[in-house]
């Protein structure tokens, strides 16, 4: 046996194992859940390393739980932006179209790349060691989804397999984050695979429990909320919490937009693009100055919020701060996102909306702690999507079961109301920005891949559309062909015409063949994918059209009946795919 022969043995033997035990794949999901979850050990210790490094934090304090910071410690956010950029330009992030783990799903089959993930998560650990108001749940995810890929392209799995692995190994991420398992599932339900798949649950449970062990045994500390409430909440609190979650909805839209307007707006000054993150931090310098919770994902401050219960003008005051300061962080340039900082938002939406309640009323009609936690999960589902990954976090953050009920009525208005007026996420909004259509991870990938280049059949017999009918009658005896493709002088399309037409009583015979030419004007470039092509076919009303190159050439033909055949087996396979037929 060759040596590359040898090389390679193990992984075609573990692949067939995979692929015929569903048990194997769980084993697989252990091990890429182990290793995302040491990943966020190591992510998040590298941050709150600079932290400490930066702004000369005591032992085990928090940034975001600072009283107080002076100009000095501040002037770091700016060098953050500098250090950003030069790590930037180091790897050449202007040249990369780095791809994170909820595209990747929806639109390449889970494929993710290495050197672009390291990017992704070396620039957010940057972005938030020096203080920028972002959180490391995009770089956890990142990280835990390509482990999770380059595995699985390793071992040559079947698509729907790979996109499941990805979702398990950012779901344990995310798990390993929060030491809350369920959180990680329900993560990579619904946000990284776009679906609850039958196929998947065993694996990612298994990858979920796999990240927080790991991570716990590692030193990290599950993500728990004391539970404060004085009162309890009542069933007829629903529809005031069901409220909150329309609330957190309007603010969640928002934010999303208000960060693609600053970013714009920060393209358009007139500053090059490597100092754009250096004026970012200038511009936080001040608000951090008024209140360091502004600082970070915001860990700290949450908890020293929900504990010390401020004055509403105060809680109003940093909400702003908050936004403000996440917004301008996003927009000038520094990496992250929005997944802890809209939770921390969502908290203080919550107290803000029990204030209010109890002013109007005159008594506290519900309580400041539990409409917190509403909040919370309200407002993050809004930015990050996710009803029940939200609704689970509150769960095992508080070990508050009376209150999950509550939670999960607001998250479903506020994640209606999202995608009924707004349609997107915080991540599928920063992709459609950039051109994508994409609104969840849900897998579309097969219909860009599925374009006319692969289904036509090549056209080598186009005739001038200059000859007569006459002549094209003795060219083509009925029965010869059904249709013929027409081209001008300068070989240019001129359209199709149907053989039996040309065989219609009346015509001239001496009169050039484009006159009865159908479908001039329509007809389908190669690169069209599937279901623009059927739009093409609903539109001209055709049942066949030519298919051009750039120059108007024609390179083939296709038929209608033929398209909504090949949709119809791609979208069944699709679906055996998403109901776990092995």
């Amino acid at each position: 046996m060759s040596l590359r022969r040898r090389l390679f043995f193990p992984l075609a033997w573990l692949r067939r194992q995979i692929r015929a035990s569903e048990f194997a794949l769980i084993v697989l999901a252990v091990v890429i859940g182990a290793a995302s979850g040491l990943c966020t050990v190591v992510l998040g210790a590298l941050a709150r390393t600079l932290q400490h490094w930066m702004f000369a934090l005591p032992r085990g304090q928090r940034l975001s739980a600072v009283a107080s910071l002076g100009w000095a410690p501040l002037a770091m956010l700016p060098v953050g932006g500098a250090v950003l950029s030069i790590f930037s330009w180091g790897v050449r992030s202007k040249r990369r179209r780095m791809v994170d783990a909820v595209e990747a799903n929806a639109l390449h089959g889970g494929r993710m790349s290495v050197s672009d993930s390291l990017v992704v998560s070396g620039q957010t650990v940057i972005s938030n060691g020096f203080g920028a108001s972002v959180g490391l749940e995009a770089a956890y995810a990142q990280m835990g989804g390509v482990i999770a890929s380059v595995t699985g392209a390793a071992l040559q799995l079947r698509r729907s397999d790979l996109r499941n692995l990805v979702g398990a190994g950012a779901g344990a991420s995310i798990a390993a984050a929060f030491g809350a398992p369920l959180t990680g599932a329900f993560y990579a339900f619904e946000i990284v695979i776009g679906a609850y798949t039958p196929s998947a649950i065993a694996p990612i449970a298994a990858a979920a429990i796999a990240a927080v062990f790991v991570s716990q045994l590692f030193g990290a500390q599950p993500y728990i909320i004391d539970s404060l409430s004085g009162l309890p909440a009542e069933s007829h609190h629903y529809l005031l919490y069901a409220g909150l979650g329309g609330v957190c909805a309007l603010f969640g839209i928002a934010l999303m937009r208000l960060v693609a307007l600053v970013e714009q707006g920060s393209r358009m000054a007139p500053v090059p693009d490597w100092a754009r993150p250096m004026l970012g931090g200038a511009l936080l310098m001040p608000i951090a100055f008024w209140s360091p919770q502004v600082l970070s994902a915001g860990h700290g401050a949450l908890h020293m919020d929900i504990a010390v219960g401020a004055s509403l003008g105060f809680v109003a005051l940093v909400f702003l701060a908050k936004a403000s300061a996440s917004i301008v962080s996003l927009g000038f340039g520094y990496r992250g996102g929005l997944f802890f900082a809209s939770l921390f938002l969502g908290t203080l939406v919550g107290h803000l909306f029990a204030g209010v309640l109890e002013i109007i009323a005159g008594y506290p009609v519900v309580d400041p702690h539990n409409a917190a936690m509403v909040g919370m999960a309200a407002l993050a589902v809004a930015v990050v999507g996710g009803p029940m990954t939200m609704a689970m976090l509150v769960l095992e953050a508080t070990q508050d079961f009376a209150l999950t009920g509550a939670v999960l009525a607001a998250a479903l208005v506020s994640s209606t109301i999202v995608r009924e007026t707004f349609g997107y996420s915080f991540s599928t909004w920063r992709l459609h920005l950039r051109g994508e259509t994409i609104k969840s991870a849900r897998d579309i990938g097969w219909i860009r891949a599925l374009t006319v280049d692969k289904m036509m059949r090549r056209e080598t017999r186009a005739t001038d559309c200059e000859i007569s009918i006459g002549e094209f009658r003795q060219r083509f005896p009925l029965g010869s062909a059904s249709r013929v493709v027409l081209v001008n002088a300068a070989h240019h399309y001129a359209g199709i015409v149907q053989t039996p037409a040309a065989y219609a009583d009346g015509l001239d015979p001496a009169v050039g063949v484009g006159s009865i030419a159908i479908n001039a004007d329509a007809a389908l470039a190669v690169d069209m994918d599937i279901v623009t092509v059927m739009k093409r076919f609903d539109a001209s009303g055709a049942d066949e059209l030519a298919v051009l190159d750039s120059d108007r050439h024609v390179v083939g033909i296709l038929s209608e009946s033929y398209v909504r055949r090949r949709y119809a087996e791609e979208l069944e396979k699709a679906q055996n795919d998403l109901f776990g037929e092995r």
